[in-house]
């Protein structure tokens, strides 16, 4: 931070804010390190007896965190009504158990999404037996309709705010002592940005921020608001497509440390293949391109700097792609095999590129990163490829130039209410998680809504998800 400051020249006083994308959570689930300990209860006695939370979840995390899961009776049908009166007894009954042995909580009710009413009742109590300091995560400020996968990812909020609050103070600390007293702000999942105090309750949502600012920057830099992104680090290649400047979501399951989740999270598709991927040879003219890498050793690993490493860098300064190194240190390599080698490296992003498109139709692409180099400024499928400059630095630009967003997803009964009323209701509530999340209220527009009807379900009942974003409130 330091050196940036100073190289930049930019005066300490003229900076407002300052935004971090972290991976500290994603690290922490997927190491099992630094964890809080949670207790996880679901209200949905007795009709979710049959499955236990946590099922599915890999042992290690199950056993980090499955040390105090407790089913409660309670919880709501499709529509809103009650199956069975909460139990609040046992609740309190809960919290006397867990007292002093637990620092953060995860609430997870059925049909939460419709009704939050239990929920919030048991927020209440536990707040009430344990102080209002407890953390607690509801899933129905997390995830959206199916139980087991909002489960996990409130389990794995709740069990990651600590984690987020370290990261949180360190990132301010190392600005009080650069002498900058800016607004802090986190990267989301989604491309955009959130408050401190919203990051720190709801640390699930910086998971997958690194990409989502790649693809953010790219756009900011490539100067196209429809596009796919392809940005190369070291080990991997991350693809993602820009739908209105923003990451397009997957609607699927995402998976976070082997546990099934459904928040928002962007569609990507990462592959074994960055700059510093490590390449094998044989004899007989075969070869393997990873999924091993040298990583952030590329300097002292690779060949051209003196190495013993074959890296996929190195076979691209031994055909001319690229500038870098001492490219005598692999003069003596088998040119022809080497070609082979490079063609399979560009078809291997050839096929993320085209696994991730929606129609046969030429798209633009923009290489980010800073393995993109490697690549070439053709690809099958793209009507053209674009290199920005500060490609290098995307990721960056795009913390810096994000806005706010807020996002809610429901079931409402149209039957009930109507479809216009819904929606209404839908984009106020979006509105209003992006004021929370440190939105400007003037500058808040609505950038994505979709409604599903679910013919499964009586009484008209449709899905409604809803995005607003804004400008930072200064």
């Amino acid at each position: 931070m330091h050196e940036v400051i100073t190289t930049s020249e930019v005066s300490r006083e003229d900076i407002g804010y300052a935004m971090l994308g972290t991976t500290h959570c994603t690290n922490a689930i997927v190491e099992r390190k630094g964890l809080n300990k949670i207790a996880a209860v679901r209200i949905g006695a007795p009709a979710t007896l049959a499955v236990k939370p946590l099922v599915g979840v890999p042992e290690e995390l199950r056993v980090a965190l499955g040390k105090y899961v407790f089913l409660v009776r309670g919880g709501h049908e499709f529509d809103g009504r009650e199956i069975v009166s909460l139990d609040e007894e046992h609740l309190y009954k809960i919290a006397e158990e867990v007292k002093g042995e637990v620092d953060s909580i995860a609430i997870t009710s059925v049909f939460s999404p419709v009704s939050k009413e239990h929920e919030e009742r048991a927020r209440k109590i536990f707040k009430e037996v344990l102080g209002e300091e407890i953390a607690i995560s509801l899933s129905s400020e997390i995830g959206s309709v199916g139980l087991l996968e909002r489960e996990n990812a409130t389990i794995l909020n709740a069990s990651v705010v600590n984690v987020a609050k370290t990261a949180a103070d360190g990132f301010i600390d190392a600005l009080k002592n650069e002498g900058i007293e800016a607004k802090v702000f986190f990267g989301q999942n989604d491309g955009t940005l959130m408050s401190v105090e919203y990051a720190v309750k709801y640390p699930i949502f910086t998971v997958a921020c690194g990409p989502t600012n790649s693809l953010r920057g790219a756009s900011y830099l490539g100067d196209l608001s429809d596009a796919i992104v392809v940005d190369v680090g070291g080990t991997t290649t991350d693809v993602g497509v820009l739908i209105n400047s923003f990451p397009r979501e997957s609607s699927l399951e995402v998976e976070i440390g082997g546990a099934r989740t459904n928040f928002r999270m962007p569609d990507l598709i990462s592959i074994g293949l960055g700059g510093g991927t490590i390449v094998r040879l044989q004899e007989n003219g075969e070869f393997t391109i990873g999924p091993d890498s040298v990583g952030y050793r590329l300097p002292e690993k690779a060949m051209i700097f003196g190495g013993d490493t074959l890296t996929t860098t190195d076979v691209a300064v031994a055909l001319g792609k690229v500038e870098l190194g001492d490219p005598s240190k692999v003069a003596h390599l088998n040119r022809e095999l080497l070609t082979l080698v490079y063609l399979k490296m560009v078809e291997l992003v050839e096929e993320a590129i085209d696994k991730m498109k929606t129609s046969a139709d030429p798209t633009p692409v923009i290489l980010v990163g800073g393995g993109s180099i490697l690549l070439p400024t053709e690809l099958k499928g793209a009507s053209q490829v674009i290199r920005p400059e500060h490609s290098g630095v995307a990721n960056a630009i795009g913390s810096a130039i994000s806005q706010v967003s807020g996002q809610i997803e429901k079931i409402y009964l149209l039957d009930e209410i109507g479809r216009e009323k819904a929606l209404e209701t839908a984009k106020a509530e979006a509105m209003a998680e992006a004021i929370n999340a440190g939105a400007d209220p003037d500058s808040l527009v609505i950038v994505d809504i979709e409604d599903v009807p679910l013919a499964y379900l009586p009484g008209g009942a449709t899905r409604v998800r809803v995005k607003a974003a804004g400008e930072l409130d200064s």
